[in-house]
């Protein structure tokens, strides 16, 4: 990372910038790594030198210039996303020099931004990087997920895609938290199966790409299941559809399987197995749950802290790394939450 010197006005920082708009797959060559000048902050507004960023599936819909809940990334100008990071010059007195906050101003090393778009974190509590996993964004999508959108009750069975990822590895462990009587995760891969069970709690794990998943799902949940958390798409919500019962409810929280699709994949071809078995399925934004944040970080602190909530991370280092962890994410190439690491 560019050291800065005692003028903030001579504060360089590195950023990554969208060159191209991937077709399909993104590549490296969609990246460009670019280092800008830092100007001084107006009033009201802060410096913060970021020392975490999270690399989010999501963000591949942005890549595109296609009218969706969040405006599209510029060709030429710095990505966003959600980071953490130490103010390092302020001119506003609700957010002084040194503490620590989370914001939405990533994939740079320094973020200048209105204090108001800024959130003190207590980490006296928890960890940093914590606030971009299990007390961020993640772990509030598990957590609405499971309590509003398909609300898990005493003795449910409940379903987990990307059970190894940054909302599954939470999600299974909040499910028994809430009463589940079985919790089955689905993963890609043998070592990502294995800690679904040893790691975060799951009672039985489907390797996707070992079989059929309808015949693993049939296997873990010989009597269907009551809740299901979708954040693939595809074939595994055909594979939940069908091993739903009767009153069942679905979280659509995400659709990884097509994120890089070309022209839109077909449908679950079961659909009417919903209506017959009178299934609720309900699509998820957690930008409009960020209510819930407090009683949420209240809740998951305390489990982080007591040990009965765990949670993984994968961390790439440097600013330059932001774009292979990307592609990473989208590969499934993390176990918990995927991180940049802008610091040594």
């Amino acid at each position: 990372m560019t050291n800065p010197t005692t003028n903030p006005t001579t504060i360089v920082s590195a950023e990554i910038r969208l060159a191209s708009r991937p077709v399909g797959e993104p590549t490296a060559d969609n990246f460009e790594l670019v280092r800008t000048t830092v100007p001084e902050p107006a009033e009201g507004e802060i410096v913060v030198r970021n020392t975490w960023m999270s690399v989010d599936p999501y963000m591949r819909g942005r890549m595109d210039d296609v009218p969706s809940y969040l405006p599209p990334f510029r060709i030429g100008e710095a990505l966003e996303g959600s980071s953490i990071g130490v103010v390092v010059a302020s001119r506003s007195a609700a957010v002084p020099v040194g503490a620590t906050v989370s914001h939405w101003l990533g994939w740079r090393e320094y973020a200048v931004l209105d204090a108001s778009a800024a959130t003190v974190v207590d980490t006296g509590i928890a960890p940093a990087p914590a606030y971009l996993g299990p007390l961020g964004t993640t772990g509030l999508s598990a957590y609405a997920a499971l309590t509003v959108t398909a609300p898990v009750r005493e003795g449910d069975v409940v379903f987990i895609s990307a059970a190894a990822g940054a909302v599954g590895s939470i999600a299974g462990q909040l499910a028994r938290k809430l009463g589940a009587s079985r919790v089955i995760g689905s993963a890609g891969g043998p070592e990502k199966a294995k800690k679904l069970v040893t790691d975060f709690g799951y009672d039985a794990a489907i390797d996707y790409r070992a079989g059929s998943l309808d015949e693993q799902l049939a296997e873990a949940a010989p009597d269907g299941i009551d809740v299901y958390l979708d954040s693939v798409g595809g074939d595994h919500l055909r594979a939940a559809i069908g091993a739903m019962r009767s009153s069942g409810r679905i979280a659509l929280v995400g659709a990884i399987s097509g994120y890089n699709d070309t022209v839109p994949a077909p449908g679950p071809d079961n659909l009417f197995q919903a209506v017959s078995r009178e299934l609720t399925l309900r699509g998820m934004f957690v930008s409009n749950q960020f209510h819930l944040f407090p009683e949420w970080i209240e809740r998951a602190a305390g489990w982080l802290a007591d040990g009965t909530l765990r949670s993984a991370e994968t961390v790439f280092e440097g600013i330059d790394q932001a774009p292979a962890a990307f592609l990473g994410v989208l590969r499934g190439a993390n176990t918990g939450k995927m991180l940049v690491r802008l610091e040594g």
